[in-house]
C-alpha cells in the first residue's frame, strides 16, 4: 500500500506527515490564565462507568488539582461523558496535561474490564477513554454563561431525571450545588 502525498498547502502536508509518523499535534488554544469549556468522552459511549465510579473520578480530579491547580466553574458528569469549565492559573496553559493525568488516575483506580483495540494495546493504553477531548475557549462572561446554561439541562435530556425541574436529584454535577444554593432566590 502506497501513501499518496497530498497536493494541498505545506501546513496540511506537515499535519499529514506527522499523522503518518504517529506524532499528530492537535491545534489547541494556549492561553495562560484562560477559561475553557471541555467535553471528555469514554471510549464506550454506552457505558455508565463515570457515574458508577464517581468516587474514583472525584479522587482523580482532587489529586491532579492539588498538584496542578486550576479553578472549576462547573462540572457535569453523565454516565459516558462529562463537561467542565475551568480557568487555568495565570502562568499556566497546559490543560491537556491535566486531562491526561485525570484520565490516567481514573483508569488506574478502576477494575480492568474494557475492550482494548490493537492500536491502544501497542501503546500500553487501556480502552476507557477516547483519546481526544473537545475544548472551547471562553472569551467573555456571555460566553461563560452559554455552555453552562446549555449543559445544565443535559441530565434531563439524557433521561437521567424525570423533568428538567428535578435536576437537583442528579448530585454528581456542579449544577446540583448551584441549584440548591439558589433555591431561596427563586432561581
Amino acid at each position: 500500500m502506497s501513501l499518496r502525498t497530498p497536493t494541498s498547502p505545506c501546513r496540511t502536508y506537515e499535519r499529514y506527515r506527522l499523522a503518518q509518523e504517529g506524532n499528530m499535534r492537535y491545534r489547541r488554544v494556549k492561553i495562560p490564565g484562560g477559561t475553557f469549556f471541555f467535553t471528555v468522552n469514554l471510549a464506550d459511549r454506552r457505558s455508565t462507568l463515570l457515574t458508577d465510579c464517581i468516587a474514583s473520578l472525584r479522587e482523580a480530579v482532587r489529586t491532579v488539582k492539588l498538584r496542578h491547580p486550576f479553578h472549576i466553574h462547573a462540572w457535569v458528569v453523565l454516565p459516558e461523558h462529562m463537561h467542565a469549565i475551568w480557568t487555568m492559573p495565570g502562568e499556566d496553559d497546559d490543560y491537556s496535561m491535566r486531562w491526561m493525568l485525570i484520565k490516567q488516575r481514573f483508569s488506574r483506580a478502576i477494575a480492568s474490564h474494557e475492550r482494548v483495540n490493537a492500536s491502544k494495546r501497542r501503546k500500553g493504553e487501556r480502552g476507557v477513554w477516547q483519546r481526544r477531548f473537545w475544548e472551547h475557549q471562553i472569551r467573555d462572561d456571555i460566553d461563560l454563561g452559554a455552555p453552562h446554561g446549555l449543559r445544565a439541562y443535559q441530565p434531563g435530556e439524557a433521561r437521567l431525571c424525570r423533568a428538567r425541574q428535578r435536576l437537583a436529584i442528579f448530585v454528581d454535577s456542579s449544577i446540583y450545588s448551584t441549584r440548591r444554593s439558589c433555591a431561596g432566590l427563586g432561581v
